[in-house]
């Protein structure tokens, strides 16, 4: 503070003032989309002599993104403008699969959308939209969308919080509500499209292609039907039989975590503890005793299972014989151990004591068809 040079510089105007000092922090540390986004908001309201209550909602907004969005690096600011930008993509039509810049969307016109008193209230809204999902408000959702928002959370992409978004602008009402029922058909419908999609296309970008034109679909009040890109049943269930379904691999997890909650019976965990993914025949006991007679069978989705990780640690080396007791929970002289929020692997716990290779092959075949039944439910398979 005792080496600080204070260097005046007279503007003669507020655009100016703006240029000047979006020039100097391009120099140095580099300013966020949202930094430049709030320059302009600010001179629009000041402008209207609302400067200190757009301070104030920034403040809370700002707040808000940093705590739904955590982000390295960059501000968590420009992922509720990233998400608010698809809906107004939509409204203008636009399918081209490059997505531009975020802030060259935005600076189109001279940032004519944010000299826009309804695109600053719309994020505001679409912020809290997405606060109520991570926080699973149970007096704004039902329980059954609150299990589908709770599997999409485990998308193999973040492509479906910008549908979403979309779909949440266009649909709500004057309180911000959304029609449950509507709202958890249409989470099914891009659950099961995404998870088929990712299986027989892989690549976030690919998923661009049939998600942006529904997207304008929603804005227009047109169902999401995927018309062009439809699955045929046999060869969805042949590529599927043939997909290696790696740990690495995000849609991994998404099936494996779209599979628990087939289960009615499967509660939502909270969003913020962790979980992997557990192989019921465990990798060790293969190693040991040679019991695979096909070695590819141990990483088929028929042997695993999304686990919490303290329970995987712990687990991860026995046989299912001594598995049970980490699925179940168990008493120790320092205290209970709790057992699995899974449903499924309790259930089986209960009903087994041996999970062999036979087992692996029946649990992936009807895994892989009650899929293609989800698919056949939503209206997403080929006649």
């Amino acid at each position: 503070m005792q080496n600080c040079i204070l260097l005046p510089i007279e503007a003669e105007s507020q655009d100016t003032a703006l240029r000047i000092f979006s020039t100097l922090n391009d120099r140095g540390k580099p300013l966020s989309d949202a930094d430049i986004f709030k320059a302009q908001f600010y001179k629009y309201y000041s402008d209207k002599g609302e400067k200190e209550s757009f301070i104030e909602k920034w403040k809370a907004l700002e707040v808000l993104c940093n705590s739904i969005f955590p982000s390295s690096s960059g501000s968590a600011l420009d992922e509720i403008f990233t998400r608010y930008m698809y809906y107004e993509r939509a409204k203008q039509g636009i399918k081209q699969t490059t997505t531009e810049a975020l802030r060259k969307f935005y600076e189109r016109d001279g940032y004519k959308l944010l000299k826009n008193d309804e695109t600053f209230e719309n994020l505001i809204d679409l912020a809290n939209f997405w606060n109520d999902i991570y926080d699973q408000n149970v007096e704004r959702f039902s329980e059954d969308v609150l299990k589908r928002l709770y599997v999409l959370n485990y998308a193999p992409n973040g492509m479906w919080t910008y549908f979403v978004s979309v779909y949440y602008i266009a649909n709500r009402d004057a309180e911000g509500m959304l029609d449950d029922n509507e709202f958890y058909n249409f989470l099914s419908k891009i659950t099961a499209f995404i998870w088929a999609y990712a299986v027989t296309n892989p690549g976030v970008n690919a998923l661009r292609t049939p998600l942006y034109p529904e997207m304008i679909n929603i804005v227009n009040k047109q169902p999401v039907k995927f018309e062009e890109f439809l699955f045929s049943p046999e060869q969805l269930e042949n590529k599927f039989r043939n997909f290696d379904f790696k740990n690495q691999r995000p849609i991994t997890k998404s099936m494996l975590t779209w599979w628990a909650f087939q289960e009615p019976e499967q509660e939502c965990l909270p969003l913020e503890k962790t979980i992997e993914i557990e192989h019921i025949y465990p990798r060790n006991r293969q190693k040991i005793e040679q019991g695979l007679t096909n070695p590819n069978n141990m990483e088929s989705l028929g042997n695993k299972s999304i686990l919490e990780k303290k329970i995987n640690i712990r687990a991860s080396d026995y046989r299912f014989s001594d598995k049970i007791k980490y699925y179940q929970g168990f008493t120790t002289n320092k205290g209970k151990k709790e057992g699995t929020a899974i449903k499924e692997l309790i259930n089986l716990s209960k009903s087994v004591t041996d999970f062999s290779e036979t087992d692996i092959g029946q649990r992936e075949t009807k895994i892989i068809l009650e899929f293609i039944e989800y698919l056949k439910d939503n209206g997403l398979l080929k006649n």
